[in-house]
């Protein structure tokens, strides 16, 4: 394939946005709300709109364009690493080859056993699975035996593993068909930052410096069967705006090659790294505001995809972000190899990362709850075929809620009754019952609380 990111076009779409009126801005939020989405050039005008007045507007669109097609429903995962050996030489990550003073760590299957057991006796029913990229240590032939691990484990009061997202190095076609017969649902990478240069210059070695195989790896996943993929950028790294609108060109080449858009979309910033300096030092940070801002309009502008947030962030920025369009969230993570079930270990020294938000899936469950979010584990569009183009078909229009919302209740009742404390119990039993009465026809409410009925008699995994 050939290389569809155009440094050039990005940049004079920029330079051609600046100092937009506010009749402008306002045209486009106003588009906006037809949940089509957006064109880069009213992206790059939304970009570079600095006035405060302005950006509350943009704001709230994207709030109100969240809470149509998925309502108010936040999805919870965990991610678990499996090993940090690795080949490449970012310079932002702690995996890094040149990472001498990092204790590398590849789980065995029994550790990886015991650290599923773990994130289940949490209450976690999905994962996202990472490893580095290394041809022996953390191999494909490892990886997909670390997914059927996973799969196999099972604990008390029902605790399984229903869906497994993975974050892997790009493969090509016949290894993704491999990797699709594991039982995969979404498969994620991500781009890092689309802008060559600055790309070049952050991988010096190592297979990931090749910028044209992973941005193409999307393309050759689908190819070979995975129909619902996420791309994502690592923001600080070059001009956010600029990468704003390199994952638009990347998810508008999605929709016209391949029919179907990114499932996802990861918004990662910067954080601190155990020795890997464009971490510590990021080239361009991004503030919160920014922040805030460009995942509205990511938002606004891909209204469809579900935008991820991970415990990069602090608790309290977490907590405003919800609101402007995130629609899945980590909780409770750990970004060391085994640092589930061995809390005692030096996480620094073998982590990807710092983490910003080091609560636990209990105390998060809390706060979105006392938030007005319903936090959902489901996993039922994977499991039963709304995926892919199916998926989307229900998610542009907005027809997506109807599930989510209702699976969502179900999915937070089990974990109501199996996992919560008391204070998250309380305030969950409360949420759902508000939502009983303000979130569902007749009909639909009967149906709802006959099958909360049979949840509470001990049947679980219960979806529509």
């Amino acid at each position: 394939m050939k290389d569809f990111i155009n440094d050039n076009q990005i940049e004079k779409t920029l330079v051609q946005a600046k100092n937009p009126s506010a009749a402008r801005v306002r045209e486009i939020i106003s588009k906006s709300n037809e949940l089509k989405g957006l064109t880069p050039d009213e992206v790059a005008v939304l970009l570079q709109t600095e006035d405060d007045e302005l950006i509350d507007e943009i704001l709230q669109a994207a709030h109100k364009i969240k809470e149509s097609i998925y309502g108010n429903r936040l999805v919870l995962f965990a991610p678990l690493y499996v090993a940090n050996h690795c080949s490449n030489n970012c310079l932002y990550c702690g995996f890094r080859r040149d990472n001498r003073e990092l204790n590398r760590v590849a789980l065995t299957m029994d550790q990886i056993r015991n650290e599923v057991e773990v994130l289940q006796r949490e209450g976690h029913k999905r994962l996202l699975m990472l490893c580095g990229e290394h041809p022996t240590r953390s191999s494909l032939d490892y990886f997909i035996e670390a997914i059927e691990t996973a799969y196999a484990v099972k604990t008390e009061h029902g605790g399984e593993i229903r869906r497994i997202n993975v974050e892997l190095a790009p493969l090509e076609v016949d290894e993704f068909r491999r990797l699709k017969k594991t039982g995969i649902g979404t498969y994620l990478l991500f781009q890092e930052t689309y802008h060559h240069e600055t790309y070049k210059k952050m991988h010096p070695s190592g297979p990931k410096k090749d910028y044209l195989t992973r941005l193409t790896a999307m393309h050759r996943a689908q190819e070979g069967g995975i129909d619902d993929v996420g791309i994502g950028a690592l923001f600080g790294l070059y001009d956010y705006k600029f990468d704003v609108l390199g994952l638009l060109f990347h998810a508008l080449q999605l929709e016209k090659d391949c029919g179907v858009g990114p499932h996802t979309i990861s918004i990662p910033r910067l954080e601190p790294a155990f020795n890997a300096p464009a971490a510590i030092a990021p080239p361009m940070p991004v503030t919160d505001t920014e922040f805030k801002k460009l995942v509205a309009i990511l938002r606004m502008a891909v209204p469809y995809t579900g935008i991820i947030l991970t415990t990069r962030e602090n608790a309290a920025l977490r907590s405003e972000v919800f609101a402007y369009g995130v629609s899945q969230i980590s909780a409770g993570s750990r970004t060391n190899p085994g640092g589930y079930s061995d809390k005692t270990s030096d996480a620094f020294r073998s982590a990807q990362f710092n983490l910003g938000d080091t609560r636990s899936l209990d105390e998060v469950i809390l706060d979105i709850t006392e938030h007005g979010h319903i936090p959902s584990f489901c996993t039922a569009c994977y499991r039963l075929g709304r995926t892919g183009k199916d998926f989307m078909d229900l998610a542009k229009p907005g027809l997506i809620q109807k599930f989510c919302q209702t699976n969502a209740v179900f999915s937070f009742k089990e974990y109501l009754l199996d996992y919560a404390s008391p204070k998250t119990r309380e305030a969950g039993e409360k949420l759902i019952a508000d939502m009983l009465e303000t979130s569902f026809k007749t009909k639909r409410k009967k149906m709802v609380t006959d099958r909360l009925q049979t949840i509470l008699e001990g049947k679980r995994d219960v979806c529509i």
